[in-house]
């Protein structure tokens, strides 16, 4: 009887945690299809932004490609790639 008992509690010692981990997985899966929707309908994704994106992109690694290639100091110079 006391066998029994000892394992009763340890089973139930060793579920708590498993229990805790599957209703806290639950919780976070449950608005998972909520934030997918909300990420397709931000501004970023238009294709206009994400050309001035591109664009910006650009302007930087060509501003960085040419200060890799001088020896001189970029960050004095007048700026003629700023937007």
């Amino acid at each position: 009887m006391a066998a029994a008992r000892r394992w009763a509690l340890a089973l139930a010692r060793g579920a708590v945690p498993v229990a805790l981990g599957l209703l806290l997985w639950v919780v976070m899966a449950w608005g998972e299809q909520d934030r997918q929707r909300i990420l397709k309908e931000l501004p970023e994704n238009n294709p206009e932004a994400l050309a001035r994106r591109r664009r910006h992109n650009e302007l930087i690694m060509a501003a960085l490609r040419e200060a890799a290639e001088t020896d001189e100091n970029v960050a004095r110079r007048a700026v003629p790639w700023r937007k």
